[in-house]
């Protein structure tokens, strides 16, 4: 994760070899992108919009993203995929799922969902509906665990979103569903372990953030 970090910061990552950024504020994309590719000469990363989009905002996600980690409800789905469409361009999104069921998290509400076919069917009927929406590729699932101390606290997590994929895939065998967003700097090996295949790492690479 590359918020609030300046772009002389992302081009010394680039420098070193790293491709992906994530970014969580749309409203920062034209001014910030926009330099970050002048200090690159032209070249351009791969951009990611990790955060909460509010629907007024999803245009700047369209022109200035390559993936959405946050899509976390139908109608803003609907909205992406018609801008997506104007532009004529296929956009990668991941499905924001709460399972820890902690009242800031935004998502999906998934908590339990294990034990709870009614809360299951009502999400897998959803899915159904987001993966008829033409513009969009829906490519799997991303989570926010809760900060805790020890990362072994967070596992269940982890697991529960790898169970959430798996059974999608089975509910839905069309779709490889081959991405799990999840884990951070105090917890991705944890997540790593329970499949993730995108981690949002920033302070282990970029250190402390700079302060507001």
């Amino acid at each position: 994760m590359s918020k609030t970090f300046p772009p002389a910061a992302i081009r010394a990552a680039w420098e070193a070899g790293q491709r992906d950024f994530g970014e969580n504020r749309p409203e920062v994309a034209p001014e910030k992108l926009t330099a970050v590719q002048a200090l690159l000469g032209g070249e351009r990363p791969i951009w990611h919009m990790i955060g909460h989009i509010q629907r007024r905002k999803a245009r700047l996600v369209i022109e200035h993203f390559d993936e959405v980690h946050a899509v976390d409800r139908l109608v803003l789905a609907e909205k992406l995929s018609q801008l997506a469409a104007d532009a004529s361009r296929p956009l990668p999104v991941l499905l924001e799922c709460n399972v820890s069921g902690e009242a800031s998290k935004y998502g999906f509400e998934l908590s339990g969902w294990e034990s709870d076919p009614d809360l299951r069917g009502e999400f897998f009927a959803t899915v159904a509906r987001l993966l008829e929406l033409p513009a969009l590729r829906v490519n799997g699932l991303m989570t926010m665990a809760p900060i805790v101390d020890d990362p072994e606290r967070v596992r269940p997590v982890f697991a529960s979103l790898r169970g959430l994929r798996d059974a999608l895939r089975e509910r839905f065998p069309a779709h490889a569903w081959p991405e799990l967003s999840m884990g951070m700097t105090d917890d991705f090996e944890v997540a790593v372990e329970e499949g993730a295949t995108l981690v949002r790492i920033g302070r282990a690479i970029f250190g402390q953030r700079p302060t507001p």
